[in-house]
């Protein structure tokens, strides 16, 4: 028999009681402490408690009793050493051939809103990881679970072959060290946060996997798709899929960068994304105004797009929804109504995102790169925390203003250089990604066309040199945005009020590269 003795001490007790009965059945001696030694023991397995092997009572509340020679020696004994034997005999130590082990609910404790300091530490573990390494680590000898979707791993292979097999082991060991690694690193980045540092010698992340993708950006790129543990519900990993075929690589990008700037919103708006850049952004009294401006922004681009609204989808707003090809709309909710109108596309892919549940937070955006990691703090400056000022000799009108903080809320989220153009509660030309600035107002005034008279300009860098402002004043437009500081500002200002454009300085930069 390949196993005679198991250790089983687990806080989630879910499959536990017949998966041991199973053990018990096949002629296995049975160890086990607490809480899971209670419900096997009233459940009907026989038990050995964990002091009747180490002949030494649980102390410290539970603290202390896992921890001693005659269980770390019975898991870490090499079962081919003629010598590791001779001593587990000379000790009258039982080698232990299985380890059925999950640990204390760490993340789940943290999670609650009103967990103290001191109820995270007590949920920290250190029997459990303890015992799992060591298991792991001799898997050459030990079967050591972890996952209770394992126990029938092990039952199966086990009533099959009689044995459990080096390759399974080797593969549940390595479950373990993964799990042990993840609950680490929850438990230093949660003690790190309680310190206060932001960028620390070493940073550990963990995720769990959300979905094995298709493939990624391209068909011959391998991809998935992970989430952070404890992460924003108002995130797109964190999204309820309604309908639809499964997201894509591309799809998850997408959706983010539509997220990312409805939540620039209070007011009802809708944001059309391709290709990580938006293509019409619109607001309005009510959620079909917005999107009907959206959709005018740009009605060529939007077709295959991805749409984030901030309201409930109704009806009116679905049928509008539905006229033209879309990859997904993300929104709060949806009215029966609309999902029945809606649902009508199979392959449109319908996400609901808690928008209100988010608690503002300082995060770190990780970007890799090959061989390391950018860590930065994430860019939730906007419009109110800018340092507004007019520099020009005209101000900019009340609608003004309202295209100013449209095109400026909307251009920090465009691909560097970034010009913005809007126009009546809506974006009319977007200019992104260009290795000058004055080109990328070029392609967004193009865009516009002749909505771009009238139009406001929005910058995510300061100009250089004056040329952007005339190509503004050629186009028409009345208003510009931008933070200032380049040391040529006076040329700007200067063409600025040459040509009767109000512009404004915020003092911030939003590049995204």
């Amino acid at each position: 028999m390949s196993i005679k003795r198991a250790l089983i001490s687990v806080s989630n007790k879910e499959g536990i009681l017949p998966f041991a009965k199973q053990l018990e059945a096949q002629g296995v001696e049975i160890i086990s402490t607490g809480g899971t030694s209670r419900i096997l023991s009233e459940g009907g397995v026989n038990v050995i408690g964990i002091s009747e092997v180490t002949g030494f009572p649980e102390i410290l509340d539970g603290r202390v009793k896992t921890l001693h020679p005659y269980i770390h020696s019975g898991l870490l004994a090499m079962r081919d050493k003629d010598e590791h034997l001779s001593q587990l005999n000379e000790h009258k130590i039982t080698p232990i051939d299985l380890v059925v082990v999950n640990l204390y609910p760490f993340k789940e404790t943290i999670e609650k809103p009103d967990t103290t300091f001191e109820d995270a530490i007590e949920n920290i573990d250190i029997g459990g990881p303890s015992m799992l390494r060591a298991a792991a680590k001799n898997n050459k000898h030990v079967t050591v679970v972890t996952d209770p979707e394992d126990y029938d791993v092990v039952l199966d292979e086990w009533n099959e072959k009689g044995d459990i097999g080096a390759d399974t082991r080797q593969r549940l060991a390595a479950k373990v060290f993964r799990h042990t690694a993840s609950y680490d690193a929850l438990i230093a980045n949660y003690l790190t946060e309680q310190t206060g540092e932001r960028y620390p010698e070493t940073y550990t992340v963990t995720y769990e996997k959300k979905q094995d993708l298709r493939y990624g950006e391209n068909p011959h790129q391998e991809a998935a798709f992970y989430r952070e543990p404890i992460g924003p519900m108002s995130s797109i990993a964190n999204a309820i899929q309604l309908h639809g075929k499964e997201l894509s690589y591309n799809n998850i990008n997408d959706a983010e960068a539509a997220l990312s700037i409805v939540k620039e919103f209070s007011q009802p708006a809708a944001v059309a994304v391709k290709h990580m850049n938006p293509c019409g952004v619109g607001i309005g009294d009510n959620l079909y105004d917005a999107y009907q401006k959206a959709y005018e922004a740009d009605p060529v681009s939007i077709f295959g797009g991805i749409i984030a609204v901030n309201q409930e989808v109704d009806a009116d707003t679905a049928h509008k929804l539905r006229e033209i090809f879309l990859e997904i709309v993300i929104a709060p909710t949806f009215t029966q109504e609309a999902l029945d109108i809606l649902t009508e596309k199979k392959n449109l892919r319908l996400l609901t995102i808690a928008l209100d549940e988010e608690k503002p937070q300082e995060r770190s955006k990780i970007t890799s790169i090959h061989g390391g990691a950018l860590f930065q703090e994430e860019d939730r400056k906007g419009f109110l925390d800018a340092d507004i000022r007019v520099v020009t000799d005209r101000d900019p009108t009340e609608r003004e203003w309202q295209d100013l903080k449209l095109a400026w809320k909307v251009v920090k989220h465009v691909k560097s250089n970034a010009i913005l153009l809007a126009n009546d509660d809506r974006t009319v030309g977007v200019g992104a990604g260009q290795m000058n600035r004055v080109g990328s107002a070029k392609i967004a005034i193009e865009q516009a066309g002749e909505t771009a008279e009238g139009s406001a300009l929005a910058s995510d860098a300061f100009f250089p040199m004056k040329d952007t402002v005339e190509t503004a004043g050629e186009a028409g437009i009345s208003a510009i945005i931008q933070p200032g500081g380049s040391i040529r500002d006076e040329e700007s200002i200067e063409k600025a009020n040459e040509l009767g454009i109000a512009m404004v300085f915020t003092g911030m930069r939003h590049f995204k590269h």
